[in-house]
């Protein structure tokens, strides 16, 4: 039988789930939010 509690102690996540996990919280991109404002700024001069 597997144990569970044994096997998450053990867990390493893998480089590419860390490293995708870096990039997605340094990316800088602009949501619907950023771009509806930016908008209404750009219509009210």
């Amino acid at each position: 039988m597997i144990d569970f509690d044994e096997e998450i102690k053990r867990f390493q996540p893998s480089l590419e789930v860390s490293q995708a996990e870096e990039d997605i919280l340094n990316n800088d991109l602009k949501d619907i939010t950023d771009i509806v404002l930016q908008m209404t700024e750009n219509l009210r001069g």
